[in-house]
């Protein structure tokens, strides 16, 4: 290596001053060149950087938009069975416009509660001897039908004297606008 270096610089010396100029700029520029591009390619993969960062962020707006869409579709929808109840409906009314009673039913009305602008009324219902398929859609017509309501408990027994049918016991609660003065 120090033969090289030896070389070189006797080359350097050797020549005439205009000659040693002419070098000295081409040298000066081609390390402005690599600065130029070493500066470029830091700035690069800072932008490139920065941009997968956004498109991450964009990414995970579009999941949240989906999500505040499905939000508020749903609260639209809640909003519009809560429109559909009127004043005089109770947890039996809508027991007994569903239409599935099996051998018995009672409805036993318990005490509501007052939830965010909202009154629950609540009712114990006790419906006999139903098939499971009747029992599944007594529940499906309850938290898919036209008013909302909940169901709070559920209890499935089978019957000792004919274990093809069962005994439901639900809580339910039908939701109600609070009066505007409660609210």
């Amino acid at each position: 290596m120090k033969k090289y270096l030896d070389l070189l610089k006797e080359h350097y010396e050797a020549m005439d001053q205009r000659t040693r100029l002419h070098w000295g700029v081409a040298l000066s520029f081609f390390l402005l060149v690599v600065i130029l591009f070493t500066t470029l390619n830091e700035r690069i993969s800072v932008l490139e950087k920065k941009r997968k960062a956004r498109e991450n962020d964009l990414v995970e707006m579009m999941t949240l938009k989906q999500r505040f869409q499905s939000a508020k579709l749903s609260s639209q929808r809640f909003a519009g069975r809560l429109a559909g109840v009127r004043a005089d409906d109770s947890p039996a009314k809508i027991i007994e416009t569903i239409g599935i009673k099996g051998t018995s039913s009672k409805v036993t009305p318990l005490k509501g509660d007052e939830r965010g602008g909202f009154t629950e009324d609540s009712a114990e219902v006790k419906v006999e001897g139903l098939s499971l398929n009747e029992a599944v859609n007594l529940l499906f017509r309850l938290e898919n039908g036209s008013q909302p309501v909940l169901v709070k408990k559920a209890n499935l027994k089978t019957r000792f004297d004919n274990p093809a049918h069962l005994d439901l016991t639900l809580t339910i609660a039908l939701l109600k606008p609070a009066p505007q003065g409660q609210r």
